[in-house]
């Protein structure tokens, strides 16, 4: 008969209750005013109850004030950064969240699946799961974050803000905000701040939980075919973490277009730029699963040794058998024995352990990474190249 401190399944297995999107004060917000169904549910709504908060006053306000269209140096309308960054990457900010529920608690969920943590560690990789959640409820964290949007934030942003006449700035060399302006510095903008600062504090969370993980000793197997011990499925996770990163470079594309079209600047002079931002984001969604090198290597190892002793010993049975015996007169029949297939097969898995990887991921998803992420600045290049030539290229091409 089971006792109360018997483990069950439910009480060994907590995979299924890890998410670092659901929960925290801005969650329970959602919740309440009815943006949100458990666990994530109404992203469309969301989406579009932002865009009423923080660019419908500013399309308004400059309607009203005569700064949508024209008037000044820089209109709304023309400020390219500022729908970028509200209509577009904003969005994917918030829809990020949900991509990641969904495709990290599958990834995190085979850890058990693959039975890749034994029974008396399944502790420890519980604890990890609650930490997560803790710290992912934190009240005090987000109110820090909170915070930090409308000092440090708003202190940065001040440097980089517009020193000439545009649709929030009424002055030339200085900051006087218009109507619309003090809703772009203290509503549009914290609000902004505050749900980018969220996703990395978020990412935060999956980076310890990876570390706590990547401290248990892990049923790893150098015979896997995945060839990365049987944690290759993680290779998924840095697209699963994708949204943000594109978030990221949708801005800095919308950045670049205002240098293009306002200053007269060239795509050519942001290389530096692009380039480093790139590499940045993918190091940030690919950097947890290098915590894994220490306990890959060894199983690497592990395994050449162990499948070294049983090939040499087959090699040998199968020398003996079929070479020594034949030069002694043996009278077995060679064809169609199947140890000459298993000789094959050997070979095929000596590949499959001295092929396996020191990380979760291969060069090639990094590349594809690199990829998806230069999308967003595809587009730029259309003022180096007219459109009309592009497509003249493409038709001479096909033709």
């Amino acid at each position: 008969m089971e006792t109360q401190n018997s483990p069950t399944k439910t009480s060994t297995d907590n995979s299924h209750q890890f998410s670092i999107s659901l929960g925290g004060p801005l969650y329970r917000f959602y919740a309440w005013t009815g943006l949100l169904n458990a666990p994530i549910d109404l992203l469309p709504r969301r989406i579009i109850a932002i865009a009423l908060i923080t660019w419908v006053p500013l399309l308004l306000l400059t309607l009203i004030e005569g700064r949508a269209l024209g008037g000044v140096e820089v209109p709304f309308l023309q400020h390219i950064a500022v729908h970028v960054r509200f209509l577009l990457s904003l969005p994917l900010v918030l829809a990020a969240e949900v991509i990641a529920h969904n495709r990290l608690k599958t990834a995190i969920k085979q850890f058990v699946d693959r039975n890749l943590i034994a029974p008396v560690n399944m502790p420890r990789f519980n604890n990890a799961i609650l930490a997560a959640s803790h710290l992912r409820n934190s009240t005090i964290a987000e109110l820090v974050l909170l915070v930090f949007s409308f000092t440090a934030g708003y202190w940065y942003w001040q440097h980089e803000a517009l020193q000439t006449e545009s649709w929030y700035n009424s002055a030339v060399g200085a900051i006087h905000f218009t109507k619309a302006g003090y809703w772009y510095a203290f509503v549009s903008l914290p609000i902004f701040r505050f749900i980018v600062f969220r996703w990395y504090f978020r990412l935060f969370i999956w980076y310890r939980f990876l570390w706590q993980v990547s401290l248990i000793p892990l049923r790893l197997n150098a015979l896997n075919p995945d060839r990365a011990g049987g944690i290759g499925f993680l290779k998924s996770t840095p697209f699963a973490l994708l949204a943000m990163p594109l978030a990221h470079m949708f801005f800095i594309s919308g950045k670049i277009a205002d240098h293009i079209f306002h200053e007269g600047a060239r795509l050519p002079q942001f290389k530096v730029e692009i380039a480093t931002s790139i590499l940045y984001l993918i190091i940030l969604v690919s950097l947890p699963l290098t915590f894994f090198i220490l306990q890959m290597s060894k199983a690497r190892r592990t395994g050449r040794r162990e499948f070294g002793i049983m090939a040499t010993r087959y090699t040998n049975d199968f020398r003996e058998k079929w070479i020594q015996a034949d030069e002694q007169g043996g009278k077995d029949p060679i064809l169609g024995t199947a140890d000459i297939q298993s000789l094959a097969d050997l070979a095929n898995s000596s590949d499959v352990v001295s092929e396996m990887s020191l990380v979760p991921f291969k060069m090639k998803s990094l590349l594809r990474l690199g990829v998806l992420l230069a999308t967003p600045i595809a587009p730029l290049v259309l003022t180096m190249i007219p459109l009309e030539q592009i497509i003249d290229r493409a038709l001479k091409m096909l033709l």
